[in-house]
């Protein structure tokens, strides 16, 4: 079982466990009863109190510092030891990355026995006092260890408490106790700590808030011209396209690389470096963070940029590249169907490039990106209510932003996240020397999992295209500060820019 080292002695887990067994106490002054009763004083009218032996703050909402929490120096350093001896599993998703060990409820550890046993025993009986809480005996904590780059939760900071030796903090989770543990910044020390929950009664919380929908528009009315202008030609062969679909229905996803002519990536990446564009902070920080372009400031190349994906010819190009019926001119499933049997007699005729949709499509309609892989199309197929939906509202639509990436930057799931089909897009700019080991990449996870089903790195020049079904969720991760070392190869270079956009049938 993880967590056990058969080779190593350990007497906690002997027949006589009693003779090792640890007493500690925790600090005598907090549990003086006049300095007590202040306290429990303070807690109940949620008033700021400072005492040598504990500090009470309600910016940003009430919590408790106790330093020096356990006298004993002896029994700190057996702790420190026994904790690392344990073994440790890295957690990993949008809100973390740190390396976490097993629950320590049933640990057979003498110090961990004995922290164990005060913090919900004697603490515990300690806090109810104070806070007129009634808290469970239930036993829920573990220690985790955090190491460079690694951390929780990113969160714009309005407090920050800094990692003190043998320190106790607790508050009590509320809506509004959001909090975090800042990315660890050393090479050559961690972070240690034990953290856990005492449960009591829940509190009352108040409705979910629901953002605002962002805005849809339909295409932009702009023929095949643009994509001419724009495109590598590679991709508006007709015989290319088919591959491409093939490929994308087959696995959902596809990457197609120096996908701009040259000479127009090279504009764009230029006009993003020069400046001049005005980028505006996108929040909430419990879901998102990172700057958004403001259009009416991008030049001319920029704007065009974004037009080009907001095109009526680019609806039509996805289309083929997807099989998504994108555009009207793109037939549905069961207008492929009998084209196929058309196209089995007779040759389809020849098509302008880029502009037509070829006789000869593949079978299905791309299955969406989700946890099971082997799908099947009733499994992938929309529910009535989305097909009710679509015949009301037939008309593709889209959205799209140009965002700029740097460290500290990050998109989170969270509970009000809205899930639907949908085809997402990304065109990276700026990304040379970018690492995956920086983050900045966006992950595709399954509702419910923390595994990831696929990983979309930064490349320059590369088109990406995931089709998701209600079931998948994503989120760009927390970009760290490894990342700072693009500036030793490009000096000028803070990050990197996408445009991000999401197309609907």
């Amino acid at each position: 079982m993880n967590g056990k080292r058969p080779a190593e002695p350990n007497p906690g887990r002997t027949g006589k466990k009693r003779k090792k067994e640890v007493m500690v106490d925790f600090s005598d002054a907090v549990t003086e009863e006049i300095l007590k009763k202040q306290v429990a004083e303070a807690w109940s009218r949620r008033t700021p109190f400072s005492h040598e032996a504990i500090v009470m703050e309600m910016d940003p909402f009430l919590h408790c510092v106790i330093p020096n929490f356990i006298p004993s120096q002896n029994f700190l350093e057996g702790l420190q030891k026994e904790l690392l001896n344990l073994d440790f599993h890295e957690k990993y998703n949008d809100l973390y990355k740190f390396q976490q060990s097993d629950d320590l409820k049933k640990r057979r550890e003498p110090h961990i026995c004995a922290l164990r046993k005060i913090l919900f025993e004697d603490f515990r009986t300690w806090l109810s006092d104070i806070s007129k809480i009634e808290l469970e005996s239930t036993i829920d904590m573990s220690c985790a260890k955090y190491e460079f780059s690694e951390h929780f939760q990113p969160k714009q900071i309005v407090k920050s408490l800094i990692p003190s030796w043998n320190t106790l903090v607790f508050f009590e989770v509320s809506p509004v106790s959001f909090h975090q543990v800042s990315e660890v910044l050393s090479e050559e020390k961690s972070r240690l700590s034990i953290s856990g929950w005492f449960h009591g009664p829940s509190l009352t919380r108040p409705p979910n808030y629901f953002e605002p929908p962002i805005p849809r528009s339909p295409h932009i009315p702009k023929d095949h011209e643009i994509l001419y202008e724009w495109i590598n030609p590679t991709y508006l062969d007709m015989d290319y396209q088919i591959q491409i679909q093939e490929e994308f229905e087959q696995q959902s996803e596809i990457l197609l690389k120096e996908f701009l002519k040259p000479e127009k990536f090279a504009d764009v990446c230029e006009a993003l470096e020069k400046g001049g564009v005005k980028w505006s902070s996108r929040g909430p920080p419990n879901k998102r963070f990172y700057e958004k372009a403001e259009e009416s400031t991008l030049p001319d190349i920029l704007k065009d940029c974004m037009t080009l994906f907001h095109s009526e010819a680019l609806f039509l190009l996805l289309s083929n590249f997807t099989g998504l019926k994108l555009h009207f001119l793109a037939p549905s499933e069961d207008e492929m169907d009998d084209t196929k049997k058309e196209a089995a007699a007779s040759a389809p005729d020849s098509t302008e490039e880029g502009t037509s949709y070829s006789s000869s499509e593949p079978e299905t309609n791309p299955a969406a990106i989700s946890s099971n892989s082997q799908q099947s199309n009733e499994q992938t197929d929309p529910e009535p209510e989305e097909n009710e939906a679509k015949e009301e509202s037939s008309v593709p639509t889209c959205q799209g932003e140009l965002r700029h990436w740097q460290t500290g930057h990050y998109t989170l799931i969270h509970d009000n996240s809205k899930t639907e089909f949908a085809l997402d897009l990304l065109l990276y700019c700026g990304c040379e020397g970018w690492e995956p080991e920086y983050g900045g990449f966006t992950s595709y996870i399954a509702k419910g999992e923390d595994e990831e089903l696929l990983t979309v790195n930064p490349e320059n020049n590369s088109l990406a295209l995931v089709y998701r079904d209600r079931e998948t969720l994503k989120f760009v991760k927390h970009i760290n500060h490894r990342s700072l070392e693009q500036k030793k190869t490009f000096p000028n270079r803070t990050g990197f820019w996408d445009f991000s956009f999401i197309y609907y049938e």
